[in-house]
């Protein structure tokens, strides 16, 4: 588990309630890849300790850009991560989310593979 930036927070009829610390996971899979799944977080500057210490090949990186970051932001994410295929997350299940694998590819270029797919999709 590692640190995620992004309020926590949960509705009932009483109202809103504070559920915890926001937070992402480095998963190490046995004869796999490491991946890392960021959470609800927007880009922060400890993701390059995330890259350096853990080296994870595929992340899951948020791109709506409402609640969370965008593909700008998730460019320079990548780039801290060093993670070499993205799997864009967080995206075009309701209007305020307006960012796309594809924006997102066209900023990292080269540098990762965006996977395009789309909420429903099975990767």
């Amino acid at each position: 588990m590692v640190d995620a930036k992004h309020s926590s927070g949960a509705q009932d009829k009483d109202g809103t309630h504070y559920v915890g610390v926001a937070a992402g996971y480095v998963l190490n899979i046995s004869d796999g890849p490491v991946l890392y799944h960021a959470g609800d977080t927007h880009v922060f500057g400890d993701m390059r300790l995330i890259g350096e210490l853990y080296h994870p090949e595929i992340a899951m990186l948020p791109i709506g850009g409402h609640f969370t970051m965008g593909p700008k932001e998730a460019a320079l994410a990548v780039r801290y991560l060093g993670a070499k295929t993205i799997l864009p997350l967080h995206f075009g299940t309701f209007p305020p989310l307006k960012g796309t694998p594809q924006q997102l590819a066209a900023l990292v270029g080269a540098e990762a593979e965006v996977i395009p797919w789309n909420p429903g999709d099975t990767i």
